[in-house]
């Protein structure tokens, strides 16, 4: 099989809100953006963002590792999204993992390289 491309898709609400979210949260590049289907390339991967969504929780598996868990929080509250786990120390290390919702109700998590 010839694989062309791989992007993952998530569900949205509000196209202009979703796309404005991950290119403005994640210095995410818009490669293409329309009500119907919208790309977000991060970080060499390509989020597909698919209008119609009905904003009800969805967990996606999208992890974002960062350098700061707790700043990476704080980017997301103020863009719109919300934490369903703060980030806590553990075993004496800073947090290395912080689970979010985007402003559509695509839950996310940052995580932090560890070791």
């Amino acid at each position: 099989m010839n694989v062309e491309r791989l992007k993952y898709v998530i569900w949205a609400a509000d196209m202009n809100r979703a796309v404005n979210f991950y290119a403005t949260v994640f210095g995410g590049k818009v490669l293409k953006q329309n009500e119907i289907i919208s790309e977000v390339e991060i970080c060499g991967g390509v989020i597909g963002i698919h209008g119609g969504g009905e904003g009800s929780r969805t967990w996606t598996g999208l992890s974002f590792q960062v350098p700061d868990v707790i700043e990476g929080a704080r980017e997301i509250v103020a863009a719109g999204g919300l934490l369903t786990r703060e980030p806590e120390p553990e075993d004496g290390q800073p947090p290395h993992l912080a689970m979010c919702v985007d402003t559509e109700g695509n839950e996310i998590m940052l995580t932090r390289k560890r070791g």
